[in-house]
């Protein structure tokens, strides 16, 4: 198991350690998204005009969606990946028995087959 590792990031101007078995570069662009985000948000005059706590409850809001679109997005692409597996397979059944009906071919014909 790898080391747990503890890293200083900033997150909304606040120094917070964070611990985990990740590396400290994975810790620092985690942080760094969420401060991304805070750092949208803090931007838009109706958002600083809400409660620091619906302002929190907006931003988890925020976050939670982006997973749940790359959740999905990932979902699609798995579905395509084994879209795409079934064809080769499919492609390289077809091309063996193409070969082995070109073979029985050439060996009625009197022929080598050919290779």
């Amino acid at each position: 198991m790898s080391s747990k590792t503890d890293t200083e990031v900033i997150i909304g101007g606040k120094v917070y350690t964070l611990a985990g078995y990740e590396s400290e570069e994975y810790l620092q662009k985690v942080a760094s998204y969420v401060n991304n985000k805070i750092n949208e948000y803090s931007k838009s005059e109706g958002f600083l005009r809400q409660p620091l706590d619906v302002q929190n409850t907006l931003i988890q809001l925020n976050l939670a969606d982006d997973y749940m679109k790359a959740k999905k997005q990932i979902g699609l692409l798995e579905e395509e990946l084994q879209t795409r597996e079934k064809e080769v397979y499919d492609l390289k059944h077809e091309l063996i028995s193409t070969q082995m009906k070109l073979e029985a071919a050439e060996k009625k014909a009197g022929r080598q087959p050919s290779k």
